[in-house]
């Protein structure tokens, strides 16, 4: 299974993912990329930032994706 059909299987079994997701979960260090594969098959994936605090107590920011169901699902 490609890293691309990875990011694609979890983003419809959990809703969405993150970048710390797609690491920890997939071993994918950069979904970016194959999230924009994605959209350019036209699966629509919208993303939103996210502010949060990182183990060390610094503010960070990263993207969440979110895989947007189609009308009738």
């Amino acid at each position: 299974m490609s890293n691309k059909d990875r990011i694609l299987k979890y983003l419809e079994e959990h809703g969405t993912i993150t970048t710390y997701e797609s690491f920890n979960e997939l071993g994918i260090t950069d979904p970016q990329h194959y999230i924009m594969l994605l959209r350019n098959e036209e699966y629509n994936i919208t993303d939103e930032w996210v502010h949060g605090t990182n183990r060390v107590g610094q503010r960070v920011k990263y993207k969440r994706y979110r895989l947007e169901k189609k009308d009738g699902e």
